[in-house]
């Protein structure tokens, strides 16, 4: 008997030895906890029957699950999904239960395919539009363990609830400063859809993207899905100045400002001895804007001098403006390492009709550089007036010679008249 329990303990010990080491195996198999996570959000409300697809061909909804069985197979390794829906559970009238109609239907981490699939399968479209309860829902899912996190919401059609309001939930979970993205994919062309999607998106500097085509759709969500892997910088918020003395000091990165229709906002930069600064700036037409436009982008000096500039215009319709410069500064000497001011000034030439709202004004991307500045830079702006030195000496050479060769002519013609 006592022998018999002995065994019996060892190959308790033997099995839980090997569980304990098979466990850790298989963790190690999946990303790890600072891997970027995605969940994608899917609209399965009644209106995703709408057989309007591939030129009438398919459901929205069949479009869906086809596009979503590509990702699956198409998740990179070293990313983390997760999918939640709206409206795929509540098909009654009682719009306090409809709009928290939303759950996470896989959970975010290493994907199983054959049961990631499994589930979207049983999808049928349903009820109600509670996107802004899914987006909170979503950040829950995503969690804060590390990694960047991106949402990717597919609908198609604008939130039918209200309360909370997707835009301001957008603004919130961006308030959060969690590095959260969130990308909109709109399965319909109204301007209403447009409109809120485009405003979800960019409170996060996610994208918006309408998609009328099975095959746009899986390849804008495998495209959302591997930026995930290789995340770009997320633009940090700032607010200009009407002038330079006032106006905020940026250091190198992406900065996001709002400028009304004829305003002028200024930054200031340091620049240190050797170094070379780098601005370009996009302002995006949010809104209907007239057909002439453009951007202007100016560095000045402490002294209110011009150093370098950098312009575009259009016309026509557009999405976004931009226009850059660079500027390379001289090494005055081996111990200067005294920092000079450069005020950055950002303007636009965009308009509008009287309809159009003026505030909030358009969005402003800021990207400023700092790199080693090239040792005798050809173009560097000294004095204020960049290129102009060698301009001006071209030019009073040029005049020089006009004179002399002016003042021979004469004296020969002054000569031939006199000698007949």
């Amino acid at each position: 008997m006592i022998i018999t329990k002995r065994l019996a303990a060892g190959a308790c010990a033997l099995l839980a030895a090997l569980a304990g080491g098979i466990v850790p195996a298989n963790a190690a198999d999946g990303p790890p906890k600072d891997s970027p996570k995605v969940e994608l959000v899917l609209d399965v409300s009644g209106s995703m029957r709408a057989q309007d697809v591939d030129g009438g061909s398919r459901t929205r909804m069949a479009a869906a699950q086809q596009a979503f069985n590509e990702v699956i197979d198409a998740v990179p390794d070293g990313v983390r999904l997760g999918i939640r829906t709206l409206g795929a559970d509540y098909s009654g009238d009682d719009k306090a239960t409809g709009c928290r109609d939303s759950r996470q239907l896989y959970p975010v981490g290493k994907v199983n395919r054959t049961e990631a699939k499994a589930a979207v399968a049983t999808l049928r479209p349903t009820g109600w539009t509670p996107i802004g309860y899914a987006l909170r829902g979503a950040d829950q899912d995503l969690g804060k363990d590390g990694g960047t996190r991106r949402i990717v919401l597919i609908t198609d059609g604008e939130d039918s609830c209200g309360m909370p309001d997707p835009c301001d939930v957008a603004r919130e979970l961006a308030a959060k400063g969690t590095h959260l993205t969130i990308d909109t994919l709109g399965l319909a062309q109204d301007d209403k859809t447009r409109e809120q999607l485009s405003c979800i998106a960019e409170a996060t500097g996610g994208t918006y993207t309408t998609v009328r085509h099975t095959k746009e759709l899986s390849g804008r969500i495998k495209q959302l899905v591997r930026r995930a892997e290789t995340p770009v910088e997320t633009p940090r918020p700032t607010r200009g100045a009407n002038e330079c003395s006032a106006a905020p000091e940026l250091g190198a990165g992406i900065w996001t400002d709002r400028a009304t229709f004829g305003e002028h906002r200024w930054y200031r930069v340091k620049v240190k001895p050797g170094q070379e600064l780098r601005a370009s700036a996009s302002v995006a037409a949010d809104r209907a804007v007239d057909r002439d436009y453009g951007v202007l982008v100016r560095a000045v000096g402490e002294g209110g001098q011009e150093l370098v500039r950098g312009s575009d215009a259009g016309s026509g319709r557009t999405d976004v403006m931009a226009s850059g410069l660079r500027l390379p500064l001289w090494k005055k000497a081996e111990d200067d390492k005294e920092a000079r001011t450069v005020c950055l000034e950002v303007s636009h030439s965009f308009s509008a009709p009287a309809s159009v709202k003026r505030d909030p004004g358009l969005p402003v991307e800021l990207a400023v550089d700092l790199v080693k500045a090239p040792d005798n830079p050809s173009d560097l702006a000294a004095f204020g007036l960049g290129r102009g030195w060698v301009l001006l000496a071209v030019l009073a050479v040029t005049g020089l010679l006009a004179g002399l060769l002016w003042g021979w002519l004469a004296r020969w013609r002054i000569a031939v008249w006199r000698e007949n």
